[in-house]
């Protein structure tokens, strides 16, 4: 598994996974302007996780570059959810942001329904950091849900030799 730039043929891919209904109350589906935006803009990196080149996954990073060094990494979705994978692709983004995009801290968030990536995120060793209450707006649902933080710094990161 690999991590490459996203490209424009890749656009329907990510769509088609922001689109599906298991996805689409915790991931916000955006047009194709908006992830050329993305993949062009520097605090950016729109970013296709493959398999022996068949695109797995995708995952976008803002605020690369920002004072401080803090990243988010704002959206991630895998195409086959809940075989175990999450993870490891938690963790291989991780170690992009700390590695390749100079991260001091990484953080996420987790809409408070979906217990899934909760549990990758703590079992990846973010620290849930906070808990914005009845935050988020989604329209699949039609209602608010919680929104809550999880963050980690480059040495909790057990790629670099901290604690972890």
């Amino acid at each position: 598994m690999s991590l490459r730039p996203a490209l424009r043929v890749d656009f329907p891919f990510i769509r088609s996974l922001a689109q599906r209904p298991d996805y689409a109350p915790f991931i916000t589906d955006e047009d194709e302007a908006r992830l050329e935006f993305y993949a062009a803009d520097a605090a950016h990196r729109l970013l296709i996780w493959e398999d022996a080149a068949v695109p797995a996954g995708f995952a976008l990073f803002a605020d690369v570059g920002a004072p401080f060094g803090t990243v988010e990494l704002r959206r991630l979705a895998l195409d086959k959810a809940g075989n175990g994978s999450g993870l490891g692709f938690v963790r291989a983004l991780t170690g992009h942001a700390f590695q390749t995009l100079g991260a001091a801290k990484v953080w996420l968030d987790a809409s408070g329904e979906n217990l899934r990536a909760q549990t990758v995120y703590e079992r990846a060793g973010y620290t849930l950091e906070g808990r914005l209450r009845a935050h988020w707006f989604r329209p699949t649902l039609g209602r608010t849900v919680d929104v809550m933080l999880y963050g980690m710094l480059r040495d909790e990161w057990t790629g670099s030799g901290g604690a972890g």
